[in-house]
């Protein structure tokens, strides 16, 4: 590490809490974490007291207080913040806060600017076409002029009948709109003046822009990534394979993660699943390299039937399924890769010290997101007390947990869900598919809600699942 002596505030909760406190430990980095009074219990505030005692925790009242979590920072001496996911994670205006106050520190993630360049999904969509990089066909900036709009949906509706698509459809969404908000479905032509005049309508009054999107809507696709790690000069910049995401929930929120993206060597796809892995590969390096990316980031596609991928969008920081890419990875032939250790470390300066060429894969991982929810009611989240939570200890498992093994634990209902994450490898897909449902087998998890109802869980949901990953 740098000859200075680095400290880093944890401004997150929970596993990943846990995670970056484990990272820093292991790259002998001094950390201080927060928390919230619904978190009293959680395990990162426990971990965080084992390892750096009681100075090594602040509480705070929320995780998106950014005045509270800089003040932690100034009262014990912090030189960096890292925002886990979620939160502060992709707020430009945070990281250029952060860097650029009077007492600067060094925001773990790519630099602000970054941010906000691939943050906008226009911009990011503008700029990928500028690269000739496959994006979501439709237009690249907000639309004003309605006849303009018009015959953009019409050279929709004319591509999804050449991909013999039956039943077309296309999307009019909001441009300033977000989180589902200010988006309609049109199904003919016919429809179009309509439904636009209705959406314009609604921007301008819900969001005092009146500017409109024009996106196809594309069904029955694979949700894929690419795991992109930088340095700070943002030359540095090397990849760590793919994943499929594809299993989800109702709401679209991911449930299984498996690496690579694709195995053609175990399942045979309608198109070559290997030159695609190597063609998003290769897109996403490209636009890396373009604008000098300088951390961790994902980019991610969306593959249609027929093999063509489309960049969805791109995300700015660490995602949850970070260590699924690093269970196939191994830089010099060495296993153990840890990409949020290496995102602190690349964050804090350090050169990156191999490149493209010392990195190979070895095998299949599946992380299994753990969660309270009730997958026959739409995903619905439980609320309740943990009793008890056991997990085997297997060689070719790991599990990322903040929920406490030796005591009761009450989920706190100010947060999502998410339990645990369990990370599966075998040296193909069918042991890893063996390896994955042996061990959801084996997972005790247990407790009531305030009538005394019996706890719900996703694991049946998760090992039923199991049985069809990546099939497409």
């Amino acid at each position: 590490m740098s000859t200075k002596k680095h400290k880093v505030l944890v401004a997150n909760r929970g596993e990943i809490a846990i995670r970056i406190i484990q990272a820093c430990v292991s790259l002998g980095l001094d950390f201080v974490c927060v928390y919230t009074r619904a978190d009293e219990g959680s395990g990162h505030l426990a971990l965080a007291r084992q390892l750096g005692g009681p100075e090594a925790a602040y509480r705070v009242s929320s995780y998106h207080d950014a005045n509270e979590l800089l003040a932690v920072a100034d009262h014990a001496g912090a030189t960096a913040i890292h925002p886990g996911y979620g939160f502060f994670a992709e707020d430009f205006r945070f990281a250029r806060r952060v860097a650029e106050r009077k007492r600067g520190l060094i925001f773990i993630g790519p630099s602000w600017r970054i941010i906000r360049t691939l943050g906008d999904k226009i911009n990011t969509k503008r700029l990928a076409r500028s690269l000739s990089i496959p994006t979501v066909p439709g237009s690249d900036r907000p639309v004003y002029d309605e006849l303009e709009a018009e015959e953009i949906a019409e050279t929709l509706f004319a591509f999804q009948a050449e991909q013999g698509i039956a039943n077309s459809v296309v999307l009019v969404k909001a441009s300033a709109g977000g989180g589902g908000m200010g988006i309609e479905e049109i199904y003919d032509i016919e429809q179009f003046k309509t439904v636009y005049r209705r959406i314009r309508n609604y921007a301008k009054r819900q969001f005092h822009d009146e500017g409109v999107l024009i996106e196809q809507r594309i069904f029955d696709f694979n949700h894929l990534e690419v795991q992109i790690v930088a340095d700070r000069t943002g030359t540095g910049i090397v990849h760590f394979g793919t994943r499929n995401c594809t299993i989800q929930s109702t709401g679209r929120q991911k449930r299984v993660e498996i690496a690579p993206g694709f195995r053609p060597e175990e399942i045979t796809y309608a198109f070559d699943a290997a030159k695609l892995l190597d063609d998003i590969t290769g897109y996403s390096l490209a636009m890396a390299r373009e604008v000098g990316y300088d951390n961790v980031g994902t980019w991610e596609w969306i593959v249609s039937p027929t093999g063509q991928p489309f960049l969805m969008e791109v995300n700015t920081r660490i995602q949850v399924e970070n260590g699924v890419s690093a269970a196939i990875s191994r830089i010099k032939g060495q296993g153990d890769v840890n990409i949020i250790a290496e995102q602190i470390r690349l964050g804090l300066g350090e050169p990156m010290g191999y490149d493209q060429s010392d990195i190979t894969f070895e095998g299949v991982g599946i992380e299994y997101r753990v969660i309270a929810e009730d997958p026959a009611n739409r995903f619905t989240p439980w609320v309740g007390r943990i009793d008890q939570f056991l997990a085997p200890n297997l060689p070719y498992a790991r599990l990322h947990t903040h929920i406490p093994m030796d005591a009761p634990y009450e989920i706190p209902t100010e947060y999502d869900p998410n339990l645990a994450l369990a990370i599966i490898w075998g040296k193909d897909l069918a042991e890893a598919k063996k390896r994955g449902t042996d061990y959801l087998d084996e997972l005790t998890l247990s407790g009531a809600d305030g009538t005394g109802a019996e706890m719900k869980t996703n694991i049946r949901y998760l090992r039923e699942k199991t049985s069809t990953i990546l099939q497409f």
